[in-house]
């Protein structure tokens, strides 16, 4: 048994196509997890969109966050039937709280709840039948987007996920369904591949600022399956340190998930998001780019719908909802313990990272865009790899708000994050 932390930290294996291997790096189970810590130090207020024309108000302020804790584990009934477990703690957890809310003339709410939440992120069963095929059900990630398939926070540079993904969708996604996925190929002709279906999204969660990102159901003790989500991905791993992804989701129409079924009556909305990334990796570089698109037919309908939702809902109703969203972006890191090819020096890894993402980018009908949503973003840092496991970060991110027509918003941010398993039999 081993009792600290491995000396490499893999992905976790439940969350990728590619897990075989992972499945035999243990006996019998592995238990692990990861978090983050971050401090921020921002020279903007609260909410760009209510009370000033100008964007968001400069204010200092300065923030001091757990975004998460996770504690992850698989267990082995057999070589052939897997059990894996992975429970989030968001945020510091649940709790009773009172909030601010500022899209509501800063009205005082009280919810139950402690800035986040614990979930159930994963929960599933894995029968393992040969490399080519296998199959696992329960509650799995949506392995759509680059961060979504890899958002363990050794996987990106920043003190935070890479922002814009994280806006447009759900991150990270996770839904109940059945899961097939494999490997075939090798050498220069390796791929890996996953393909599911799981519960499709609801459109009473749609808005103008996170477009689908709020769409993810589990507001109740069961999720409607009426239009079911389908999602799949491929990645090319054939050049040493080279991955190149391909992701899709599906779902014929999310109105059919609506918490009320005859809330969009009769209407088709079919919602569509396509994702295309790549990644590589040597002594000396890492480097990683990705492009999200989502499209949503007939936004107009969910828009006017969503609008007139209950004032106790637990939706925004912010509109219009686009029908196409789109983020993109990529980042450069120089390790320069490998330029310097001497082992005792510090992993250090100074990186940089630019981001667009608008969850407006196209709008149908009448309906009028806001450009406040339009955002272009910068991030310049530095990685210093204490441990395989362990990471210190800090960075500065500068953002510009609808083409630079808006108060720009700056922060500098430290950050602490870990991931590994921490015992292995």
């Amino acid at each position: 048994m081993v009792l600290a932390l491995s000396s490499a930290m893999p992905v976790f294996a439940q969350q990728n196509g590619d897990s075989i291997a992972e499945y035999q790096s243990f006996g019998k189970y592995r238990i692990g997890g990861y978090g983050e810590m971050v401090a921020a130090f921002k020279d903007y207020g609260t909410n760009r969109f209510y009370g000033n024309s100008e964007g968001n108000p400069k204010r200092d302020r300065n923030t001091i966050s757990i975004p998460r804790f996770v504690l992850a584990g698989d267990y082995k009934f057999n070589s052939k039937w897997i059990l894996g477990v992975e429970v989030e703690f968001e945020a510091g957890g649940v709790g009773t709280a009172v909030e601010i809310e500022n899209s509501e003339n800063g009205e005082y709410e009280t919810e139950i709840e402690k800035g986040g939440e614990v979930a159930i992120e994963q929960f599933h069963i894995t029968r393992l039948i040969n490399p080519a095929f296998n199959v696992r059900a329960g509650h799995i990630i949506v392995p759509v987007g680059q961060n979504n398939a890899h958002h363990e926070p050794l996987n990106f540079f920043g003190t935070v996920r890479p922002e814009g993904e994280t806006t447009i969708i759900p991150n990270t996604w996770h839904e109940t369904g059945l899961e097939f996925f494999g490997q075939f190929g090798k050498g220069y002709a390796s791929f890996a591949y996953q393909a599911m279906i799981v519960a499709g999204l609801n459109a009473n969660g749609f808005d103008r600022n996170t477009w689908a990102g709020s769409g993810k159901q589990g507001a109740f003790e069961e999720d409607n399956f009426t239009s079911p989500g389908y999602a799949a991905r491929l990645d090319y791993k054939g050049v040493p340190g080279l991955r190149l992804g391909l992701s899709f989701y599906y779902c014929k129409n999310i109105g059919d998930n609506a918490d009320k079924y005859q809330t969009y009556k009769s209407a088709k909305l079919p919602l569509r998001i396509y994702n295309v990334e790549a990644q590589y990796k040597n002594s000396w570089v890492e480097a990683r780019a990705n492009y999200l698109l989502g499209s949503l037919t007939n936004s107009q309908i969910v828009s006017t719908t969503n609008t007139k939702q209950s004032n106790a809902s637990p939706y925004t109703r912010t509109t219009p909802v686009a029908n196409h969203a789109v983020a993109y972006g990529g980042e450069v890191g120089i390790k320069v313990k490998g330029l310097v090819d001497n082992p005792s020096f510090p992993d250090i890894i100074p990186f940089g990272r630019y981001e667009y993402y608008n969850s407006q980018e196209k709008i149908s009908g009448m309906q009028t865009a806001d450009p406040r949503l339009k955002t272009s973003m910068w991030v310049a840092g530095i990685n210093w790899r204490a441990l395989p496991n362990v990471v210190v970060k800090a960075d500065y991110t500068t953002r510009e708000i609808g083409g630079g027509a808006y108060n720009s918003e700056n922060e500098f941010a430290i950050g602490l994050a870990w991931a590994g398993w921490f015992f292995k039999k």
